[in-house]
């Protein structure tokens, strides 16, 4: 007797990605092209990250533009994304500043005698404890939209940072959205 296919949907860290792609550039129409630039990710990856996350209710086509659902996506990225998404950390490592390190909350903390957390990429302007991004392309579309960068990076203070900087970061989203 065979056994039933599992068909649970589960979100793949690129798919959260687009999601918050899609806040930076909230109310434009984009396409798949658009979105593919934007992010670094293949046009297949793009569909099937913007269907998963429509089976997930964070997302809906409208006259067939992808609209994010703010309501479900703004709980799920400030109570439930950093334990879907764990932050991983490595050694030191030269890379583009994120989380406290990166704006806007380099201006509201002071920085540490700590390295500072740091996406891995040859073209980044830091050195520091390494931080893997969400997805590989990250750093360098942090580089190109500096909306999408500080919106990685306040989620990346969400996932790794304390108390205080979850704080600001919670708080600065939920201005955002």
């Amino acid at each position: 007797m065979r056994r039933p296919v599992n068909r649970q949907v589960v979100l793949k860290p690129q798919d959260f990605y687009l999601l918050l792609a899609l806040v930076t550039v909230k109310g434009e129409n984009q396409t798949y092209p658009d979105l593919a630039a934007l992010t670094g990710l293949s046009m297949s990856e793009v569909h099937g990250a913007l269907k998963r996350a429509e089976q997930a209710r964070l997302l809906a086509f409208l006259d067939r533009q992808p609209r994010v659902l703010t309501p479900a996506f703004k709980e799920f990225l400030l109570h439930g994304a950093r334990y879907a998404f764990p932050a991983v950390r490595g050694g030191m490592v030269g890379g583009v500043p994120t989380a406290y390190a990166a704006a806007p909350l380099d201006k509201k903390i002071a920085p540490s005698g700590d390295p500072p957390p740091v996406w891995p990429h040859a073209e980044g302007s830091a050195r520091g404890i390494a931080l893997m991004p969400l997805y590989p392309s990250v750093p360098a579309a942090a580089l190109r939209n500096p909306v999408l960068y500080e919106n990685l990076a306040l989620f990346d203070a969400l996932r790794m940072g304390n108390a205080r900087e979850r704080n600001l970061a919670t708080e600065i989203f939920e201005a955002r959205l």
